[in-house]
């Protein structure tokens, strides 16, 4: 089986930083596009950031020049920098990655979520 894990969320003040990352582990052959997701309650999963397995990024305009999304294909891990975070990034953000396991199954996957507050 295949599972997306993430951490690095919590509690920050507006104007400050947190790195989330997302760590892939299982029946692994390949992983291709990996992208982070954010959801308010009551509303739709908003697309954040992704990164193609050649590197090619695209950053929602809603946190361009603020966020940055890398990852390390050796580690099997993605990264989301997160600056000057403002009260309206507030969310539960999910990892996502398109990955054909070892049985060449390419599917999306998800990981379960990690709380971003953004208050004073």
């Amino acid at each position: 089986q295949v599972q997306l894990v993430e951490s690095g969320g919590g509690l920050v003040q507006p104007g400050g930083s947190l790195r989330l990352s997302c760590a892939a582990s299982g029946t692994i052959f390949a992983i291709y596009t990996m992208a982070w997701y954010r959801q308010t309650p009551g509303n739709q999963r908003e697309q954040v950031a992704t990164m193609a397995l050649g590197g090619s990024t695209n950053i929602a305009d809603s946190v361009k020049g603020r966020f940055i999304i890398s990852r390390n294909n050796a580690e099997r891990t993605a990264y989301l920098q997160m600056n000057s975070l403002k009260p309206e990034d507030t969310a539960v953000y999910y990892c996502n990655a398109n990955i054909m396991r070892l049985d060449f199954v390419r599917s999306d996957y998800w990981g379960q979520g990690t709380q971003v507050i953004v208050s004073s």
